[in-house]
């Protein structure tokens, strides 16, 4: 019988390979011949084995692999196949298997020489050391291995994140690569430890990184050995501790922050046992410290407002936060704290709820000026009504010897229309048209307050109202020329056409008066969107920006050059009200020493002649 490897060999019949795991088959797979090292390995004694099936050392799932193995035999080639098998007592086994052809002298195929080697120690090596370099290379702490005359001979990832080096530019290097210069006394006494075989756990000291920074870190280092137990080296796991420096100083800056904080910073367990109790909380409660802590949160609390405590721990178990809420405490001495409360939760490091960080704040203060505050609103209050009711009845008084006196003054100007002292007399009912004005104003003011200012609607052309004040403002001036842009197009509105024309005349006598030199005033108007809008330019000495906001505003008047003139500062303000009440909008824009653009809005009327 002929033998074949990965050529012609031939071997003594019964036991061919007799050093190795030896199983003869069958070309139907049958096992024939079964050594003492095939019954070690796979358990079964000879008698067991042989006339079996090989397929009894596979899984279903393998045996096809082994089919395949043995028809590449059986067709007259080596055929070789790492694969994991099972013993007599279940337990897997990784073997590498190699099948030779048995051939007759005809030079056929009559059976098939498997050898067998026993490759699970390998392989559970080989595992070991894949998943040790696994965490190695994912590891968050460097690691790092040297030798025991410091030479660098392994370096994770994180090495390289924490130090700049790559693996390439630290490998080889000594480990004083990373040492400042004042700790290179540090190696000489850890080298003394290793050789000693000592570990040295936890010990926190400074590194130097590639770009010059230095690293805090916490060094673990343990001795190498090999395989006759002799040390060879050492690795050093190097976790990065900044972190901790920085939560110290965030906790310091914390600490310091509560210790000098106005407000009353108090923390408690979910039972309402006080934990925390700084300065303020001493100064706002009365007491100190070691009489606080350990005590319940009803130490500050009054009876009556018990059930608040069961609200706000019932929210903090939620998780929510307890913004401003304000309510009474009690002092040690008995009195009363008004105070506002922002209450959060406190939760451990894994995001567990244990408790609650109260910021009382005293607001006592702040509740007496608001008690202030609404007792000066009351009283101004009452003193502007006092003011408004003086208002109408000095208006209505006046009313009366202006009407009088007006009547006289215009007798005794037609009694002297050709004397020449007749100047003095208009001149007086000039100053009585101003006076009666004023008088008309404040009475309109008073209405306005009392939401008693008339209105009477009607639909009408604000084209034609524009053009007939224009015309009759242009008598009362020589030194500018009133221009209305007259479009031709009807400007139908609803509204009270003598107040809208009291609003035009009031802004346009604004233009002049407040005019230093001679300029036209422009006015013009358009409907867009069924909103009509007038829009009246002057160049006079302007507004400054900062009054701008506040010239519609009751008896405001303007500050700067403007201040020099006359004016009681109640036009805009009557102004504003009656385009507000029909709907509108009124407003102004301005540069100072270029004049001013004063707008207003009506909507169309709804039916449009």
């Amino acid at each position: 019988m002929k033998v074949a490897r990965t050529g012609d060999w031939t071997g003594k019949e019964n036991v061919p390979f007799s050093d190795d795991v030896t199983i003869g088959l069958k070309t139907d797979g049958t096992i024939f011949r079964w050594n003492k090292l095939a019954e070690e390995i796979f358990e079964y004694p000879a008698i067991e084995a042989v006339g079996e099936n090989v397929s009894l050392l596979f899984s279903k799932k393998n045996f096809q692999k082994e089919t395949e193995a043995l028809e590449k035999a059986k067709a007259g080639n080596t055929a070789r196949l790492e694969i994991d098998c099972k013993t007599k007592s279940g337990k897997q086994k990784f073997i590498s298997f190699f099948a030779f052809p048995i051939f007759n002298e005809e030079g056929e195929v009559v059976g098939i020489s498997k050898l067998a080697y026993d490759l699970s120690l390998q392989k559970e090596a080989e595992e070991k050391q894949a998943a040790l370099e696994a965490i190695v290379n994912f590891s968050n702490d460097a690691v790092i291995s040297k030798t025991l005359d410091g030479i660098i001979t392994s370096w994770n990832p994180a090495a390289t994140t924490l130090f700049g080096y790559t693996e390439e530019e630290a490998l080889g290097q000594h480990i004083s690569l990373i040492i400042p210069k004042d700790s290179l006394v540090e190696e000489e006494l850890i080298l003394e430890n290793l050789q000693k075989g000592q570990k040295i756990d936890h010990f926190e000291t400074i590194r130097m990184a590639k770009d010059g920074t230095e690293k805090p870190v916490s060094l673990t280092i343990f001795p190498t050995f090999n395989k006759n137990g002799d040390i060879t080296g050492a690795s050093k796991i190097v976790k990065d501790i900044s972190y901790k420096d920085r939560d110290d100083e965030k906790q310091a800056t914390l600490a310091a922050i509560v210790s000098s904080s106005d407000d009353a910073i108090i923390s408690k367990t979910l039972k309402g046992i006080i934990t925390s109790w700084n300065d303020a909380a001493r100064r706002m409660f009365g007491y100190t410290e070691e009489e606080a802590i350990g005590k319940h949160i009803s130490l500050i609390i009054p009876k009556e407002r018990l059930a608040e405590e069961t609200k706000i721990i019932n929210s903090i178990t939620r998780g929510e936060k307890i913004d401003h809420f304000e309510t009474e405490r009690i002092a040690k001495d008995g009195t009363r704290r008004y105070i506002s409360l922002t209450v959060s939760p406190i939760k451990n490091s894994r995001g567990k709820i244990i408790g609650a960080s109260k910021v009382a704040r005293d607001i006592s203060l702040r509740l007496e000026a608001e008690k202030q505050r609404d007792l000066y609103t009351q009283r101004l209050q009452e003193l502007n009504k006092y003011k408004d009711e003086f208002m109408v009845m000095a208006s209505h008084e006046l009313k009366t010897p202006l009407t009088v006196i007006m009547a006289n003054l215009q007798l005794l100007q037609e009694m002297m229309e050709n004397d020449e002292n007749a100047i003095f007399v208009e001149k007086a009912v000039k100053q009585v048209d101003k006076l009666s004005e004023l008088v008309g104003n404040l009475l309109d003011v008073s209405k306005i307050q009392a939401g008693k200012l008339a209105f009477k609607p009607t639909d009408f052309d604000l084209n034609e109202l524009l053009n007939e004040v224009a015309n009759n403002l242009q008598q009362t001036t020589k030194d500018q020329k009133i221009i209305y842009k007259d479009k031709g197009a009807k400007l139908i509105v609803h509204a009270d056409r003598e107040r809208i024309e009291q609003v035009i005349v009031n802004i346009i006598n604004n233009a002049i008066k407040y005019s230093r030199k001679p300029g036209d005033i422009v006015v013009n108007a358009g409907n867009k969107n069924r909103t009509i809008t007038v829009n009246i330019t002057d160049k006079g000495i302007g507004i400054p920006t900062k009054d701008l906001e506040n010239i519609f505003l009751r008896f405001y008047r303007v500050s700067g050059s403007a201040s020099s003139f006359s004016g009681s500062g109640i036009g805009l303000y009557i102004s504003s009200e009656i385009i507000k009440h029909h709907g509108g909008k009124i407003w102004a824009e301005s540069n100072v020493g270029k004049g001013s653009v004063f707008h207003f809005s009506l909507p169309a009327a709804n039916k449009p002649k």
